[in-house]
């Protein structure tokens, strides 16, 4: 901690506050997007943590770290806001999975800060923690858990520097996060399955782009074949699931090809550590997010925009092969 920038923030120099504060801007919106689910929330509350933060500066007592201090803050934001039934729309009745509100994070804000190096405590990699099923699996949790499993497992924060952070107990953390795990666990993928490629690697590109050319060419056969025989399509906060290649090929033959798949304009881009594509038709845009499970898809996330693709800015990614 830079003591001379703290003294010059407690006068009230903006400049200092930001010296201070602007290092862990990108990792705390992060943090209330795995909690939240929602980019946009994700940075309101990035933007109320740090007028919170700025308005205390006073009640900073120094006992932890300024990036502590404001992981405090934001997190009890979050779950503020997760209390606050107000603060999302209704999702439909659930007829065949339990709804879940998600959007998508650009991988273009994930490179302007690098992720921080988690604590020892961690459990799971930076690359897991940010992708789609990581997050929407965490959207099942209590808001209490979800936030004590994120601090502990994800960025390694210590029991007691958590329960800290929440005004409890240790025991109440440790109680806490086995419920969470316990939970949490049985809807993440099994650890065995194939590795996909690395990330923007040029297998992972070739296979996103095979995907890409067989959808905008209408080549549904060619769209099943890449898929895992387990593969799933999903439309957050709708809760219906498409499981298996005959029926996503079903689903793809009666809705995209209702407007014509040579209406879809898409654009190559990247969200939450996954291959995507931005479409856009007369009726309506959004995004399809692809997960990978070695040389298969096993999972077409699609997302309808809602003022998200504003931060997928055009020209930020590679086109695809042969694009």
């Amino acid at each position: 901690m830079n003591a001379t920038q703290l003294a010059r923030a407690r006068t009230g120099d903006e400049d200092a506050f930001r010296e201070l504060t602007d290092p862990y801007r990108r990792e705390l919106e992060v943090h209330c997007y795995r909690i939240l689910g929602s980019l946009q929330d994700a940075e309101d509350l990035l933007q109320e943590t740090l007028l919170a933060a700025w308005r205390a500066l006073d009640q900073f007592e120094e006992r932890a770290s300024v990036r502590a201090w404001l992981y405090r803050i934001a997190t009890n934001r979050c779950l503020n806001a997760l209390r606050d039934s107000g603060r999302r729309p209704q999702a439909p009745e659930a007829r065949r999975a339990e709804p879940v509100w998600l959007q998508p994070y650009p991988d273009v804000l994930l490179e302007t800060v690098a992720d921080p190096e988690p604590g020892l405590e961690a459990r799971y990699e930076a690359r897991e923690s940010i992708s789609l099923a990581f997050v929407a699996g965490l959207q099942h949790l209590p808001p209490q858990q979800r936030a004590i499993l994120v601090l502990r497992d994800v960025l390694g924060f210590r029991a007691a520097e958590a329960a800290e952070m929440l005004d409890t107990s240790e025991a109440a953390v440790n109680s806490t996060l086995q419920r969470a795990r316990t939970a949490f666990e049985t809807r993440l993928p099994a650890a065995d399955r194939e590795r996909a490629a690395l990330p923007a690697s040029p297998r992972e590109r070739e296979l996103a782009g095979r995907f890409a050319d067989a959808f905008q060419s209408g080549d549904i056969d060619g769209v099943v074949a890449l898929l895992t025989d387990d593969a799933l399509l999903t439309m957050p906060p709708e809760p219906l699931i498409y499981e298996g290649p005959a029926a996503i090929a079903e689903f793809f033959s009666v809705v995209p090809a209702a407007h014509g798949f040579d209406s879809f304009k898409l654009a190559a881009t990247r969200a939450n550590g996954q291959p995507a594509f931005a479409y856009a038709t007369a009726a309506s845009a959004g995004l399809f997010v692809l997960t990978l499970e070695g040389e298969r898809v096993a999972g077409i996330t699609r997302f309808r925009d809602e003022g998200f693709m504003a931060y997928f800015p055009p020209g930020t990614a590679p086109s695809w092969p042969g694009g």
